[in-house]
């Protein structure tokens, strides 16, 4: 099954629905196909072999995707935040394909502007060949967003996608004026998923092109949004805009998923609060398994509130997974190990790739991926992911998680973001450093600090070192770019304490 047969199920059942933009002047589902029929032909005419999309969120985006599906071309979204000697070295593996940008045309490759593009499939083609439901064949190459400097090509195939969709997405289940918000970079899995998802559930998509936490609330409140997909950097940034706020005042938004990286809890915790109607998902999963494999529901987070201790401690979970994925946690030596025990995590079903351009695939002989996470799966199977495998510090022979840390951290009502790191020590081989950003107005001395962590830990697990900074680096999506963390603080020394 191609994408496309995806949107042919929409634009049949749901003709007259807005798909895209605004409740009055969007395009509906059967515009949308029409779009798709006439972006197929324009690729066709122009001997596209791939779709490049190089550009911000935006209605040409989800044209864009369906496009390259009719016309049978793999679809290459590219982060055009990146710098020119990087974005020139990604468009140089892309040599015959057509290029959509809000920005100047890359020199040497056929390019079309986003407006032009979009101008184009509003006059909807007379002909054009079928498309084919070849389901191995390639529906989108995703370079992976991780921290490493080299990014690899997932392939993602039609059959990957769809299995992703038909296994947690009821179609045509959204009511008539459901609407999803969508502010996830365009180059992310988040976003690829974020239009499949919406459509096949027949949900008005609605873009924000550029984040803002004021932006965001008045278009949830503008638009009446009754779905969105955040990452925690933008969940913080908008608990922080509401303030001393009773609640956040939007009365459509009935969900609000998020994922990507990390969810500190008193971020999460605060965040239910201001949103009491709102049912929160968590959403994990990664590029090569084709968005969520994972999800902790709304009743998880309610529970969370009401005082048990077990249920407050799942919020540090992803949950449980999909129905179709198998999950497995395996020592240094592919031992399986039981549940509580800390490993490599490693997934398998329908929806997992696991396959980069140039390389083939790297899932094992019996279909396990693994995901280079940390992590155990309780009794119930609630599945905890303690960071990137490469991020475990191995201090005096102990393996040490930083994410155990940076939560205690985090705990604090002056801290607003932390980041635990290994730094090089001759005495025990690595040491905890961590760098932090206080809360606007608050103060704090690095010893106060230290004691708070030791206090609710151990001395073992206490960082040695503790730098205070403005802000830390980071992706579009929210991770923190540790390299660049140990970089700073492998020789940083601790200034005292800062505002």
């Amino acid at each position: 099954m191609n994408l496309l047969t995806l949107l042919d199920m929409a634009a049949s059942g749901l003709p007259d629905r807005v798909a895209l933009g605004r409740r009055t002047t969007g395009t509906t589902y059967s515009g949308l196909l029409g779009r798709a029929r006439s972006g197929a032909a324009v690729l066709r005419e122009r001997n596209a072999e791939e779709l490049v999309y190089l550009g911000s969120n935006g209605p040409a985006f989800p044209v864009a995707l369906f496009a390259a599906a009719w016309a049978g071309v793999s679809f290459v979204p590219l982060n055009y935040r990146l710098s020119e000697e990087k974005l020139l070295a990604l468009l140089a593996k892309h040599p015959k394909a057509l290029v959509i940008t809000n920005g100047a045309p890359p020199a040497g490759q056929d390019a079309i502007s986003t407006a032009d593009w979009l101008a184009g499939t509003e006059e909807q083609a007379q002909e054009t060949a079928p498309w084919s439901d070849d389901p191995d064949a390639v529906a989108v190459l995703l370079y992976t967003s991780g921290t490493g400097a080299e990014p690899k090509a997932a392939i993602l195939r039609h059959r990957h996608l769809v299995s992703y969709l038909l296994g947690g997405v009821e179609f045509a289940g959204a009511g008539e004026h459901d609407a999803a918000l969508v502010s996830v970079p365009p180059y992310h899995i988040a976003g690829i998923a974020n239009v499949l998802s919406n459509v096949y559930a027949g949900r008005r998509l609605v873009y924000l092109e550029s984040f803002s936490a004021d932006g965001w609330l008045d278009c949830v409140r503008a638009e009446e949004i009754t779905n969105a997909l955040v990452v925690p950097t933008m969940l913080a940034r908008i608990t922080e805009q509401l303030g001393d706020a009773a609640d956040a005042d939007v009365p459509t938004l009935r969900s609000l998923a998020y994922g990507g990286a990390k969810m500190p809890v008193p971020v999460l915790e605060r965040a239910i609060r201001l949103f009491p109607g709102v049912g929160f998902v968590n959403a994990y999963g990664l590029t090569e398994t084709s968005s969520t494999i994972a999800v902790l529901g709304p009743e998880d987070h309610r529970a969370a509130l009401q005082g048990d201790p077990l249920a407050r401690s799942r919020l540090n979970s992803v949950g449980r997974v999909l129905p179709d994925i198998e999950v497995r946690v395996s020592d240094a030596d592919g031992a399986v190990l039981s549940a509580g025990q800390v490993g490599e995590v490693y997934v398998r079903g329908p929806q997992v790739s696991g396959e980069y351009r140039g390389a083939g695939s790297v899932r094992d002989a019996d279909g396990w991926f693994a995901t280079r996470d940390r992590g155990w799966v309780d009794e119930d199977g609630y599945l905890f992911i303690e960071g990137r495998a490469d991020d475990t510090i191995i201090r005096g022979g102990e393996n040490i998680a930083p994410a155990e840390i940076e939560d205690v951290l985090l705990e604090h009502d002056a801290v607003a973001e932390a980041v635990v790191v290994g730094v090089p020590d001759e005495r025990w081989g690595y040491d905890i450093a961590a760098a932090v950003v206080l809360r606007s107005g608050h103060l704090i001395e690095v010893d106060e600090l230290r004691e708070w962590v030791r206090s609710r830990l151990r001395s073992s697990k206490t960082p040695s070192l503790i730098v205070f900074r403005d802000e830390l680096p980071q992706t579009a999506t929210g991770k923190v770019l540790r390299r660049l963390v140990r970089d700073d603080l492998a020789g940083a020394a601790s200034p005292g304490h800062r505002q």
